[in-house]
Formats: structure tokens, sequence, C-alpha cells
């Protein structure tokens, strides 16, 4: 017999007329069509989520119950979060916030059904919520179902670097680790100003149900950038000193993806692995020969070499006739050690930051170019290029920089990287045939900076500090 789902509430019915001017994929469709004039018997000004639930109701994504409440207090089913991100999905994807779930419309079942299949079809979940459609929705399931609802361009992370360092420094958001369900999804909504948690520490309670008001909050604040919510923490000189941060914490989440095409896809995939602190990636491709696993590999370790900070810069190939590739990555001699090294270079990159902070050499008032200055400088003070360095030699990672005080360019780029991010400055690594140096955004704008080359007399060479592309240019090409 066919399992049925109870059917969900009239409360979250839809009067939706569709703009003419409606178009595809873009948040311009998200219009407040309607006027909220105290339609909720339950929601006054004072109310918490007032503005919220004014908005929900102004998008057109509810009319409230029938009873003429919104129903602040009450909990959110599974079921009723997958019809209010679906409504969203249909509205960015096509104007219609019913368009999209209504063509998997079948007679006699549970409305959630649709609105399940709708966004199963387009990515945004599989089925690990089929069951529990009908049962209280806990705040982690209600971020793994928002997560994807919406792309980058219509839901950016405008907070990614803020976040990153506060998780990884354990000072905020430490009910949540990578243990939590879905926490990947939920460390996104606290990124796209969707939370900013419950309380002073950002505490996001992932295995408490969620009421209405809170899900409306942060519903309209997926549709409307207005109402996105900037996280008000002081992380201080002293962020990353806590224990339990690694450098896996440094890397922007990635999305896991088993048979990556592109570059693009294959950098997701790497970002998952090097965001989970692992060290080994399986991939899945219909048929491999040794060419096409050479070019995995390749493309894989190019991937890799761009966040040089996590002390990679080797991959081991293994692969299966049933299209099974397994890419294993180290560095240099370092072999089933090199996570002994990450963990060294990493107490060693905090320990630097925290002794600039604590001298003064850098502030709180400073700006980001000044903050990248000092440790630009920082680090053509304390290290040396390694010129008996072989392809081989530990130079070649921030581990011998900050250890032994020796390094070459992927060493220079990789330390100081680590401590840009630290710093939670963003910043990533170019390179061409026999190069590579640091691209970082300082105040808002790109900037090539090259340690091995600003190292290369007796005193720093400044002329290699926050290069324009145009100024890099003329000395390495890319």
């Amino acid at each position: 017999m066919k399992k049925r789902v109870p059917a969900l509430v009239l409360a979250l019915a839809l009067a939706l007329t569709v703009p003419a001017w409606a178009a595809q994929d873009t948040p311009d469709n998200f219009v407040r069509s309607k006027t909220y004039a105290g339609q909720f018997s339950d929601l006054t000004p004072e109310s918490t989520f007032y503005d919220n639930v004014a908005a929900l109701y102004a998008y057109g994504l509810s009319v409230g119950k029938a009873d003429g409440t919104f129903g602040l207090r009450d909990q959110l089913t599974v079921g009723q979060v997958v019809i209010f991100a679906g409504r969203i999905r249909s509205l960015y994807r096509t104007g219609d916030a019913e368009a999209g779930p209504g063509a998997y419309a079948a007679e006699n079942e549970a409305a959630a059904l649709r609105y399940l299949r709708y966004l199963q079809s387009e990515g945004v979940i599989g089925t690990e919520l089929d069951e529990s459609l009908s049962t209280p929705a806990t705040r982690a399931q209600v971020a793994h179902v928002l997560a994807n609802t919406l792309p980058e361009e219509a839901l950016p992370p405008v907070h990614a670097d803020l976040v990153t360092q506060a998780y990884a420094s354990r000072q905020f958001i430490t009910d949540v680790t990578e243990y939590t369900p879905y926490y990947q999804d939920i460390l996104t909504l606290y990124r796209t100003g969707v939370s900013v948690g419950s309380d002073a520490a950002g505490s996001f309670l992932p295995d408490q149900p969620i009421t209405r008001g809170a899900a409306a909050a942060m519903l309209t604040r997926m549709v409307d950038p207005s109402l996105r919510a900037t996280p008000d923490w002081d992380l201080g000189k002293e962020s990353w000193s806590a224990l339990g941060a690694a450098m896996g914490d440094l890397v922007p989440l990635g999305t896991y993806i088993a048979a990556p095409a592109t570059a693009a896809e294959i950098d997701e995939s790497v970002r998952y692995m090097l965001a989970s602190n692992q060290n080994t990636l399986v991939l899945q491709y219909p048929s491999l020969s040794v060419t096409s696993a050479r070019r995995v590999m390749e493309a894989a370790l190019a991937a890799v070499k761009t966040y040089c900070e996590q002390c990679y810069n080797t991959v081991n190939c293994t692969y299966s006739a049933d299209g099974s590739i397994t890419l294993t990555f180290s560095a240099a001699s370092a072999g089933d050690q090199i996570l002994t090294y990450r963990d060294a270079a990493m107490e060693a990159a905090i320990a630097v930051h925290d002794a600039l902070w604590e001298s003064g050499e850098i502030t709180t008032s400073m700006s980001d170019y000044e903050k990248a200055r000092v440790y630009f400088t920082w680090i053509c003070d304390n290290c040396v290029y390694d010129y008996t360095a072989g392809d081989s030699s530990l130079s070649h990672i921030a581990y011998s920089l900050f250890e032994n005080g020796t390094a070459v360019c992927d060493g220079y780029t990789g330390a100081y990287n680590l401590l840009l991010k630290l710093e939670g400055i963003d910043c990533t690594a170019l390179s061409n045939n026999s190069h590579i140096w640091t691209v970082a955004t300082l105040d808002g704008t790109d900037y090539h900076i090259d340690t091995t080359w600003g190292d290369s007399g007796p005193a720093p060479n400044y002329d290699y500090f926050a290069m324009t592309a145009e100024e890099s240019w003329q000395h390495h090409s890319w």
C-alpha cells in the first residue's frame, strides 16, 4: 500500500498573481505584491518577528492560518518548510510561486509532495527527508532545505570571511561542529545573512524545532536583501587562540560532485574535501583510461595548489575498471606525516598572528591593506629562500617557513595566505609554469602580492606588495 503523508494545513496557501514582467532566474521576481494591514490577529508591531511575518505576507508567501492568526509560536513541519522553499525557488525561477511545483501535482496526495518532487528535480535536496514531512522540523533540517534553494547570485555569501573566522576560532556558533547534521548548510545561512543565531554567541540550536515566527525571519531574508542580518561579533585579537581551529576551516565550503567535468566543478569537490579536513577524494566516472585518469589527477592537483596554505602539493592516483578514482594528496616527502605537518603549520601561524596582535603591530583600526603589509614584512623578515630545495623538499609547503625559516615560492605563498586567512582576508594562489604568488582582496580591491620576490634583497621590497594585475603581469605572466 502506498504510504500517504497527512495533508498539511491550509495556512500556507498562496493567493498569487503572476506579474506580466516576470522573467526566468532572477531575484527581480521577488516583489511585495500585497500590503500587510493587520491580517494576522496574533501579530502586532511589538511582535519579535513583525517585520518578517509582514514581509512574508507582502511577498505572497503566506496568508496565515484558517483562524486568522499566523501562529508565531507554532512549530513548523518539514513538509511546510519544503512548501515554502518550493515556492521561493519557483518564484525565482519562473516568476510564479506555484508554476514549478504545479507540474508535479497529483490527485489525492499531500500537498507537500509536489513541492518535494519539484525541489528534488531542481537538485535542491535529495530523498533524505521523504519520510519526515509530517514531523516537526529541526533548525538543522530547515538549514538543509534552505541552503540550496537559491543560487549564489541571488543569495551571495556576504559574510563568508567573518563567519569562517568566527566558526573556526570556536568563539561563535559553538553548538555546531562537523558532526552536526547538515553543518555546512547551517554555516551557509550565516554566510548569506539568513541567520545570525539565537543569542550573543551565535548559537544555532540545530536539534531544536523551529517556530513559524523564526522560520519567517529566515525565509524573508532569502528574498529580501534589506532584511538580511549582519553578525554583531567582535572577534578581537585572540580570535584564533582557541584550540580546535583547523586548516580546513579556512576553506570556503564546496559541494561534492562525484564526476566533476569542469575546472569549477573540480574546485567544488576539492573544497569539499579540504573543508572536511580530509586529504582523499574519491570520484566516479563511467569509464576511465590511463589518459583520462591522468587528466583528472592533474586538474585536481591544480585546484589544490590554489589553496597552497593547506600544505598539499602532490597527489597519488589509483583507479579501477568500475570508474572509481581515488586521489590522495600529500606534500613532497611528507608522506603519511602530512597531517602532522599541517597541524604544526596551523599552530605556528596562529602563534604569529597572536604575537602581532599582542605587540600592537596589528590593531582593530587597521585596514586589510595595512594588515596584509604587516604580514608581508613578517614573512620577508623571518624567512630565507632555500636555493638547495629539490622537488621533494618540505620547503615547498608553509610548514617549512614557520618551523625552519626556509621556503621556496609555494612555501612562501602558502604561509602568507595562511596568515591572511587567519585575519579573515580572502585570498588564493595564482601560478604559472615556474612560480606561484598571492591574489588577495584587500578592502574590496584585488591585489597581487609576491612575498618570494619581495624577499629577494636585504630588506622587504614593497614593489611586490599590492600590485595591480597589470603590474603583476610585467613581472610574471600567467
